[in-house]
């Protein structure tokens, strides 16, 4: 059933329809039919869904609307917004999950017998997945003096400064909407049903959240999945986990399941709070208690002593409680100081761990340093509560310019007789561009060192990467926790060996280089040739353009655009996601679209498999017609992409179909992609060359300066 109240946007149209923004923009100028603006605004209209599917099929430009792009549009469109949309999906989603029987009787009849029998439906669901304060229509307050929760991360960035009225209490997360907030979703819920009986209604909400995530990038600081499993790993198997700012619920989500496991989450934004309760149920059976609340000025959790805590907390906040909080019993390492909202987190968490119990931070590298924390770090490590301290390369996490850290903690259950604390330094795994980290040896490397901490024995030191340091040494007047300044360097002797290596390395590629340089080019007349575009060969069937994806399979390597402008191996992550990613094959020609440069890699043997990442756009040949090397070395012209760069917003953008080639048989196209290929490997060369001198150098500065190296 067509909702015919739900708008769309023009970019929604020119999803809809396979083309660019411009072409809807043109379609509004030279067709007197097109559908008139419902809504939206004079700059950014929006259209109803219903006229212009109308439209674009009468023209023959459209077969039919995908259905997850109908039930995409239906829930954007929404005309109590795209958030209380997904809610009320995920309710139902999570109702034909647990008893899709119930769904299929309720569906039968019409929307308003639906919206009315579907709250008490849904009261039957509520009550043994999330308790049953939480059946009820209206959302409960919970009682709960002197606790603790505040707002999350994975949530919006705006914080209300200067509030000074008292936070509301905290309340169940989800609540059965009641019969009229139903009814204007009742095409939605039967789109996002039938979306359900083709993917699965755990993956329906899946694609749904992922997309309207997508959609607001700057509303929402998510923790990537790789930094989400290894924080899970560090904590260790648990029965009952808590994240008390669970954003979108990646943490809990990373956490390994089990028959009677309990989850518990609370996040101060109510939107946040109730989409990763609806999430986790749908992820798992365990007991989910899901709960709407300022975390560290109102705990919804104040009794809980959890086997393992996981938070990916705010930063820098100075409106978290201090003035009201100031003899809160979670301050037992000390009362945090104003600056110090992370330490205020760090407490929190040890008060709802049972004795025993492990909870890891993600914390910003600031709070191991600052002095006004020294005293309550300094507490922390006599009583044996903080257990190491991980710097993490930067781009792990946001803010990607800055290594974050994690802080492991473990409830003591009695006092060390000779504590110490474990330091790990992987910054060394840092990716080169945007994609992030090298996550396989970060992870490697920080359960290896956390494993043997734990084992009987003294710990093994690894030079540069782990030690184990006794407390004592760290009890100074700056309590400075932070692993670079304690980790001891690389063995001389094996940094020695290591700058020969890297010289002797740097020779070899520099002789490589010289032989590799072109020849001397002859002047030649301007040739004349027949042009054609990438547009014109992908219609006739030449060659096949795909574009990068928003959702894979999380363990798949992904090509980022930085990658290709590079030159380097895969090093991105995409949203985990049920849509099939883009793979590519020995080949294929990749173009990245943004940034003005002139850019086109072959994919190789090695590259193979990666999935494409966002802003790229894939051209995979036909061998019969193209080779890949002479399409390849024509789409780098400067003149080429200038003529199909659009410079109408700050960032130039490609127009890839608008590229031009020209139209040579394949054995003269094979003669210049011969030339290309010798080209690209001289590139390559002269990369990697700059990259070993560079290494070259600071080996050499560091040798003379900790001398380790002579000057003569």
């Amino acid at each position: 059933m067509q909702d015919n109240a739900t708008e769309v946007t023009a970019a929604g149209i020119a999803r809809m329809a396979g083309v660019g923004r411009a072409a809807v923009s043109n379609w509004r100028r030279r067709h007197a039919d097109f559908p008139r603006p419902v809504g939206g605004t004079e700059t950014s209209p929006s259209f109803a869904l219903a006229e212009v599917e109308s439209w674009l099929r009468a023209q023959g430009k459209l077969a039919e609307v995908p259905l997850r792009e109908r039930v995409w549009q239906q829930l954007s469109g929404h005309p109590d917004g795209p958030v209380t949309a997904l809610i009320h999906a995920g309710c139902v989603l999570l109702l034909i999950h647990d008893r899709p029987p119930v769904w299929l009787e309720l569906s039968a009849g019409s929307d308003e017998r639906l919206a009315e029998m579907l709250p008490g439906a849904l009261r039957e669901v509520f009550t043994p997945r999330f308790g049953p304060e939480s059946a009820t229509n209206t959302p409960q307050t919970v009682n709960t003096p002197g606790a603790a929760p505040a707002s999350a991360a994975d949530t919006p960035f705006a914080v209300n400064a200067g509030h000074s009225t008292p936070p509301p209490s905290p309340r169940p997360a989800v609540h059965p909407p009641t019969g009229p907030e139903l009814l204007p979703s009742a095409p939605l819920l039967r789109g996002a049903a039938e979306l359900a009986a083709e993917l699965g209604a755990r993956q329906t909400f899946e694609f749904l959240l992922g997309r309207h995530l997508d959609a607001n990038p700057r509303q929402y600081t998510l923790t990537p999945a790789d930094l989400a499993g290894l924080m899970a790993d560090l904590a260790g198997p648990a029965r009952t986990v808590l994240d008390p700012a669970c954003g979108t619920g990646a943490l809990l989500r990373a956490a390994a399941t089990r028959p009677d496991q309990k989850l518990y989450a609370q996040d101060s934004a109510p939107e946040l709070a109730a989409l990763t309760t609806l999430r986790l149920a749908l992820h798992t059976w365990s007991t989910v208690r899901g709960a709407t609340g300022d975390t560290l000025r109102a705990d919804a959790h104040p009794q809980l002593r959890a086997d393992a805590v996981l938070c990916h907390p705010p930063f820098n906040e100075r409106n978290w409680g201090h003035d009201e909080l100031a003899y809160d019993p979670r301050w037992e390492y000390g009362f945090p100081a104003r600056t110090e909202s992370e330490l205020a987190w760090v407490q929190h968490a040890l008060a709802r761990l049972k004795d025993g119990g492990a909870g890891v931070l993600l914390m910003p590298p600031a709070a191991a340093s600052r002095r006004s924390g020294r005293r309550i770090r300094a507490d922390l490590l006599r009583r044996g509560a903080l257990r190491a301290v991980i710097a993490l390369p930067v781009g792990a996490a946001p803010p990607y310019n800055i290594p974050l850290h994690l802080w492991v903690l473990r409830r003591p259950e009695r006092a060390p007789a000779q504590p110490e604390v474990l330091l790990v330094d992987v910054g060394q795994f840092a990716g080169e561009g945007r994609g992030g980290p090298d996550w396989r040896a970060v992870r490697e490397a920080v359960l290896d060192a956390w494993h043997a901490f734990g084992r009987p024995g003294r710990f093994t030191e690894r030079p540069g990467l782990a030690r184990a340091l006794p407390v004592i040494e760290l009890l100074d007047d700056d309590v400075d926790l932070a692993p670079a300044r304690h980790l001891p360097p690389p063995t001389a002797a094996d940094g020695a060996e290591q700058l020969t290596a890297v010289r002797e390395l740097l020779g070899e590629t520099l002789r490589l280089t010289a032989d590799l340089t072109p020849p001397r080019a002859d002047a030649a007349h301007p040739a004349r040739w027949p042009l054609t575009t990438i547009g014109e060969l992908a219609r006739g069937g030449a060659l096949m353009l795909r574009t990068g994806g928003n959702g894979g399979h999380a363990r798949v390597p992904v090509l980022t655009d930085h990658d290709v402008l590079s030159g380097t191996d895969p090093s991105g992550t995409l949203p985990e996601s049920d849509e099939e990613a883009v793979l590519t094959e020995p080949g294929d020609v990749v173009v990245p679209v943004l940034g003005g440069g002139s850019v086109a890699r072959v994919i190789g043997t090695g590259t193979a498999g990666a999935a494409l990442g966002r802003n790229l756009v894939l051209l995979r040949p036909d061998p019969a017609a193209l080779d890949p090397w002479f399409l390849a070395g024509f789409l780098r012209g400067t003149a080429n992409n200038r003529q199909a760069s659009s410079y109408a917003s700050t960032a130039t953008r490609l127009d890839v179909r608008r590229l031009q080639l020209p139209r040579l048989p394949l054995d003269e196209q094979r003669r210049y992609g011969e030339r290309f290929r010798t080209l690209d490997e001289f590139e390559r060369a002269l990369r990697h060359a700059g990259r070993l001198g560079e290494q070259v150098v600071r080996g050499m500065y560091d040798g003379l300066t900790d001398g380790t190296v002579a000057p003569d």
